[in-house]
């Protein structure tokens, strides 16, 4: 079976997660796919497979080479997906030979995939691929990982002249709300290294991340009524909106790309007596991010002074770090990523990783993890689309890395 063939029955489940659920999974319908994963790697051969109690699913494809004494690789990918837009009801179609022009994704609601709006589909030209019908995101967003996981532990069960060591292989809930690292049993994983596959185009490979914070803000103001306010109000929402303004406007996020961090409101709400923001802080650099907090920080240290002490409080905590100081002492996970991807006839690439992934944490979790594109594009949205082609040249890239780690 072909990559994309699981991806179709994959898609079928509702697997969103919800980051207001406080239980682990997030959600029962991401037990439903587990539970499907865990029969197909059981009728596939895989050995000690299992279903945790938070909603992981572990399993090894053993070794072929006798008394394998190497490296142990692990592979990992998440089942759930971004509740962003809808996810129930998927219906993907296949098309068939890209011919470089706009897909009509849905005729009567007017959703076209234009490489107008997203050039790199130009590159796609020629290829089969895979896109929603402009009502539901695609959930490629990790199944397309799963699927290619699962196609290389078919191919390497079904051949055991393939000599190879022993893979390990998780699928983790809830990555899509920041959780999937949280209850990961890195011991009993047993790899000495991993790849999470949930990246996007074929080719990249991505070890930097962002480091990450999160910052409440909250304001105390004094309500009198309009009427007689004059020299007596004390509006929080208008000191909430004054803090905005005085964070500087080149570092929102609409407004960066590449390395180039950012201070993103992401929410706000309250009334002349109280108000309260959220806000992620996001570099690469953690000296950057420490310079990102001192200005937020002396921004509520000036309306304070402005408007009277406890007027402003902004909270900071540190969300996840960059990976890549844990990558660097491991560094022969690029370079046999890179040799992989070579191997498949295409040049591999670098890309930072402008958000978190489960790697990051997994890294600093004493699982050093890197990040490899799966073919997909436009994740958490309706003009998602996956890459059949691409699909196809993961499963084999995946074979010569285990190929790399089983000398």
């Amino acid at each position: 079976m072909r990559a994309y063939e699981r991806l179709l029955h994959y898609v079928s489940f509702d697997t969103a997660s919800d980051e207001t659920s406080p239980s682990c999974p997030s959600t029962e319908k991401q037990l439903v796919l587990a539970r499907e994963l865990v029969k197909e790697m059981n009728g596939l051969g895989l050995e000690n497979v299992r279903l945790d109690k938070n909603g992981y699913v572990y399993g090894t494809i053993p070794a072929t080479i006798p008394d394998y004494r190497g490296p142990i690789l692990g592979l990992i990918a998440h089942m759930d997906v971004s509740d962003a837009v809808p996810t129930a009801d998927i219906k993907p179609r296949i098309v068939e030979h890209y011919d470089g022009g706009d897909i009509v994704l849905n005729e009567a609601l007017g959703v076209v995939l234009s490489p107008k709006e997203f050039p790199e589909l130009t590159a796609k030209k020629g290829c089969a691929l895979m896109v929603t019908d402009g009502t539901t995101l695609l959930g490629a967003d990790d199944k397309a990982g799963i699927a290619e996981i699962l196609t290389l532990a078919e191919e390497l069960m079904a051949d055991p002249t393939i000599l190879h060591g022993p893979v390990q292989v998780a699928f983790t809930p809830d990555e899509e709300i920041g959780r999937g690292a949280d209850l990961f049993d890195v011991a009993g994983f047993g790899a000495d290294f991993a790849y999470t596959l949930d990246g996007g185009a074929y080719g990249e490979v991505e070890y930097e991340n962002f480091n990450a914070a999160g910052m409440r803000v909250r304001v105390s103001g004094k309500n009198i009524h309009p009427g007689s306010a004059k020299g007596k109000m004390k509006n929080a929402l208008r000191i909430a909106m004054e803090f905005e303004m005085l964070l500087p406007a080149a570092q929102k996020p609409e407004y960066t790309e590449g390395y180039e961090g950012f201070i993103h409101l992401n929410g706000m709400s309250g009334s002349e007596e109280s108000a309260e923001m959220q806000y992620i802080l996001r570099d690469h650099d953690a000296a950057k991010l420490e310079e990102k907090k001192a200005v937020c920080l002396a921004a509520a240290e000036y309306l304070n002074k402005k408007y009277g002490e406890g007027t402003v409080c902004a909270e900071i905590r540190d969300s996840y770090r960059n990976m890549l100081e844990q990558i660097r002492p491991h560094f022969h996970l690029i370079d046999n990523a890179f040799e992989a991807i070579r191997r498949t006839g295409v040049e591999p690439r670098a890309v930072a990783i402008r958000g978190g992934t489960d790697g990051a944490r997994l890294s600093f979790m004493g699982l050093p993890c890197p990040n490899l594109g799966t073919g997909g594009g436009n994740f958490h949205g309706k003009l998602e689309y996956c890459c059949i082609d691409e699909m196809d040249l993961s499963v084999k890239c995946l074979h010569h890395l285990v190929a790399l780690y089983s000398k």
